[in-house]
């Protein structure tokens, strides 16, 4: 069973938990590109899931066992884990090996006691005193307001293209082009589940026609449109 909460701590997270039942596993699923990176506990430790690029497929959890996350907006990530988000992308490392086993260990025992809350309440601290999210999550703004053009949104911000993809790969894992196509991908799917026609799927998340829209979502997520929807509704 997953459940999933915005973050009363953390603005623009979400907490997010999964349980599996006593009789058995839970299977396994695809995690979509979101332009997210969260901190995962499972198992007994703690992992960064770092910026996807393409589907991410995760094992069925075992029976009676339960895993809890935090999911952190786009840029806020590297401002907590002092990593620049690309050094982090389609990777899951753990947090011990991003930060030493030193400095990790206070987390997972603080998690391993006080679960959830106790994940939050650091983040937040630590987000807080690093003065939270960079200038660049502008960038995410700019790309939910649809602009396509790297040059204009560069332009927008007052930086030179260049500059702006260099810091756009620190913040988010990727260039300011591949985050568009990951926050269009992230429209896309609640129009899927509300069983919009493909055409007017494609044309309220801003794909120039249907085509366009296929070629994409299989690019990030390895299935048709089609097969995403079905995938999605049968859960």
């Amino acid at each position: 069973m997953y459940a999933e909460r915005p973050s009363t701590r953390v603005p623009g997270a979400v907490l997010w938990s999964v349980a599996a039942g006593p009789g058995a596993d839970a299977p396994g699923e695809d995690v979509l590109p979101d332009g997210c990176m969260d901190l995962v506990w499972s198992g007994g430790g703690l992992l960064v899931a770092g910026p996807d690029t393409r589907a991410h497929p995760t094992g069925p959890l075992p029976a009676g066992s339960s895993a809890l996350g935090l999911r952190l907006p786009p840029g806020a990530a590297p401002v907590l884990l002092g990593v620049p988000a690309d050094a982090l992308r389609d990777a899951r490392p753990d947090l011990a090996d991003v930060w030493g086993a030193r400095a990790a260990r206070p987390w997972a025992d603080a998690v391993a006691a006080g679960g959830a809350a106790a994940l939050e309440q650091r983040v937040a601290a630590v987000l807080a005193e690093r003065g939270g999210r960079p200038r660049e999550a502008a960038v995410v703004a700019v790309l939910a307001a649809r602009a396509t053009s790297a040059a204009g949104i560069a332009d927008r911000l007052g930086v030179t293209p260049r500059t702006l993809h260099r810091r756009s790969l620190a913040a988010f894992g990727y260039g300011p082009r591949t985050l568009g196509r990951v926050l269009r991908l992230q429209r896309v799917l609640p129009l899927l589940d509300a069983g919009l026609p493909l055409a007017d799927v494609a044309q309220r998340a801003g794909y120039a026609d249907q085509p366009h829209l296929s070629r994409e979502v299989r690019a990030l997520t390895g299935r048709s449109p089609a097969a995403l929807a079905a995938g999605r509704a049968a859960r």
